[in-house]
């Protein structure tokens, strides 16, 4: 009887993963919302619009892009999280909001780590210090001695605060043991003119943001903040090698889906995303805003999302940086 019972289950295990499997093979029959939790023209909306083309080759499907800025990240993200887990909704899941937010609002109506499936990484890139002209600093260990012997009169720019620069900044001053004002601004282009005119003296910011302005010698980029050197720039140390030993501040953004989507859809997506990093338009893509592509599987994104979630709660709460209560 036992053996009668057990058969008849394995047979039932065997006609539903078929069952599955043909579903699953069927995936994608429709058109696949990728959600950009960031406004269009930005970075990583433009990111996502190339990207979503170069899937969509692989999937055989059109990939509708939709912009859901708003609220630090939070809109977009929570429209990923609370849509079905079918396959037919992905996003762009950055290091901004997956990794800083949570720790700077007062309650977010989502969980970073239980109600999203990581799909892949597509790309990692480096914060640049970059120094205005009119300041005679031209080294990391140079800011870092005359940040020391002049505590709080250095000012610092960012895009924002909660900005990637902003904790990179933070993370700098905890390192080094220095005292340097943050200066946040609306946006990265008003920042950065005004490190250009030297009504600020440093700026963290990202490589694509920054590299346009270093190469024309309008501000001096003097370290990045991978744990190598950027291939868009062979001759910038990094700042662990240039005189804070331990120092990583890696900027990164990969696609995302709603927690319990199928494996099977997981994995197809996954090949997507790899195929298209692989192609000459994103290789152009990466070349041009200095960032390098991070192709891999699910597991090796979900590590990222999970240890820089925990690197920067613990700076972001030294800092006591909020973004609202």
């Amino acid at each position: 009887m036992r053996r009668v019972a057990l058969a008849a289950a394995t047979l039932a295990a065997v006609i539903l993963c078929s069952l599955s499997g043909g579903a699953f093979a069927e995936y994608p029959d429709k058109p696949i919302r990728f959600v950009v939790p960031q406004a269009p023209g930005s970075n990583t909306d433009l990111y996502a619009r190339v990207l979503s083309a170069e899937m969509s080759k692989s999937l055989g499907q059109q990939i509708i892009v939709e912009n859901r800025p708003g609220g630090a990240f939070v809109i977009g993200l929570d429209a990923i999280a609370k849509s079905a887990p079918d396959g037919y909704t992905i996003g762009m899941g950055l290091i901004g909001g997956m990794a800083l937010t949570p720790h700077m609002v007062g309650k977010l109506p989502y969980d970073v780590v239980k109600d999203f499936e990581p799909v892949g990484m597509v790309g990692r890139g480096h914060l640049m210090i970059a120094v205005s002209p009119q300041v005679p600093i031209k080294s990391v260990k140079e800011l870092i001695d005359y940040a020391k012997a002049n505590p709080g009169k250095l000012s610092a720019a960012s895009s924002g605060n909660g900005s990637p620069g902003h904790i990179g900044l933070e993370l700098f001053k905890s390192m080094t043991g220095t005292q340097i004002t943050h200066v946040p601004y609306r946006g990265g282009a008003p920042a950065i003119n005004d490190l250009i005119a030297g009504r600020v003296e440093i700026m963290f910011e990202g490589l694509a943001s920054m590299a346009p302005f270093v190469l024309d010698h309008r501000v001096r980029g003097i370290g990045v903040s991978g744990p190598a050197r950027s291939p868009a720039f062979p001759d910038t140390p990094t700042i662990a090698e240039a005189g804070v030993p331990g120092y990583v501040a890696v900027t990164w953004l990969g696609v995302v889906a709603p927690a319990k989507t199928p494996r099977l859809i997981i994995e197809k997506l996954n090949h997507a995303v790899n195929d298209a990093l692989k192609s000459q338009l994103m290789a152009e893509r990466f070349k041009m805003i200095g960032e390098e592509p991070a192709p891999g599987t699910p597991e090796d994104y979900g590590k990222v999302i999970k240890a820089d979630f925990v690197k920067w709660k613990e700076v972001i709460e030294k800092a006591n940086i909020k973004l609202s209560e």
